[in-house]
């Protein structure tokens, strides 16, 4: 078990006496599908967005389990799980990448806005027939002296209508080949970019999502983010980050809900006693607990695991799969627990429900996790 420092609790600490301001009004912002844009302007003034980048850019120079840490206690104080996730995503999608892959030159001009946040990252990578599929990409980028032709469509960019830059992957060789793809950078309002309107969705409806369309968009060969063709090993990168950040973020939201159906089950009466004397909501409430815990272990052991450059490939498929499947598990039972109140929108849980579905199908679908496993161990 990890033993944090004096400076690591108290980043902690920052993050989790931030997230009741970030959360204000989440309920009626999740209703009109509303991206807080003011809370927003607030988790940029504490520096919190340059938590795993390097000092030289304005970051805070912490190591990914650290990180990881600091971003648990948002989630467990933020009830704005839209926010956290774009928060999350625009971490990964582009500072990541730029800062383990990236040029001198691409570092200098996005690593120091990515850390303040006056700019906002995504990355477009799923395409409207392809899903997990991303061996099969159709977007192509086609050299034409010192710039690239990018022409395809992207689906399912998460923080698209707000974003200033997208981490954009297409194909620069043969199709099928691990060499296939590069990842390029490209701002928005360059010509031939075009973002599609918000996307209505089930759940995290804070967080803007949308389509991506290019059309002969000329991007400099500057832009690329490593070498052409490093699109693969960057994208295996970025999305083993992308799962320990924003899933460690659903762990402190379980925590929480793991707090309140506690609380509930102690002080809510029915038939003359506590709910919680009844076996049939304690043991949801422990299967609630059991869930939590071992989504911890998986995920802070994976991450101790990677940052000691140990091979993690099945780790971070199992830890993927443990916490995406618990978060909706242990939502659902909040639900249960809190009976007719949980249903109402008042309460949150429902719309934490809502949320969760999404992480069994983002990042890898539960079912790809389960044939990345099977893979791994021979089958």
């Amino acid at each position: 078990m990890t033993v944090w420092n004096d400076e690591q609790r108290e980043l902690r600490a920052a993050a989790e006496r931030l997230g009741p301001a970030l959360g204000e009004g989440h309920v009626e912002r999740d209703a009109a599908g509303e991206f807080a844009a003011g809370a927003w302007r607030l988790l940029r003034e504490t520096g919190l967005l340059g938590l795993p980048f390097g000092t030289e850019w304005g970051g805070l120079g912490q190591s990914l389990p650290t990180t990881m840490y600091v971003l648990e206690g948002l989630g467990n104080t933020c009830r704005d799980g839209g926010l956290s996730f774009s928060a999350s995503t625009h971490m990964v999608s582009t500072g990541v990448p730029v800062q383990r892959f990236g040029s001198a030159e691409l570092k200098r001009r996005f690593l120091p806005r990515v850390c303040d946040g006056s700019l906002i990252g995504a990355h477009a990578i799923t395409e409207p027939e392809g899903g997990s599929d991303v061996m099969s990409m159709r977007t192509t980028a086609v050299r034409d002296g010192d710039e690239y032709v990018l022409n395809g469509s992207k689906a399912f960019v998460t923080n698209g209508p707000v974003a200033d830059v997208f981490v954009v992957y297409a194909r620069t060789g043969r199709k099928g080949s691990p060499a296939a793809l590069t990842a390029f950078l490209v701002e928005s309002g360059t010509p031939g970019l075009s973002v599609g309107r918000p996307i209505s969705k089930m759940g995290l409806r804070t967080s803007p999502l949308s389509e991506l369309f290019l059309d002969d968009c000329r991007v400099p060969a500057a832009n690329v983010v490593g070498s052409p063709g490093a699109g693969f090993l960057i994208l295996d990168h970025v999305m083993r980050w992308e799962i320990l950040c924003s899933f460690v973020i659903n762990l402190g939201e379980m925590q929480h809900r793991l707090e309140r159906c506690v609380e509930y089950a102690r002080t809510r009466t029915q038939f003359g006693q506590p709910i919680g004397s009844y076996q049939s909501v304690a043991n949801k409430i422990v299967e609630m607990t059991m869930a939590v815990e071992t989504s911890r272990k998986w995920l802070y052991d994976t991450a101790d695991k990677l940052h000691a450059g140990e091979n993690a490939t099945v780790d971070i498929a199992i830890s993927k799969l443990v916490t995406s499947e618990s978060n909706v598990s242990t939502a659902l039972a909040a639900v249960q627990v809190f009976g007719g109140y949980g249903y109402t929108t008042e309460y949150g849980l429902e719309k934490d429900l809502r949320n969760a579905v999404a992480g069994t199908i983002y990042s890898g679908t539960s079912e790809i996790q389960r044939q990345r496993i099977a893979t791994m161990i021979g089958l």
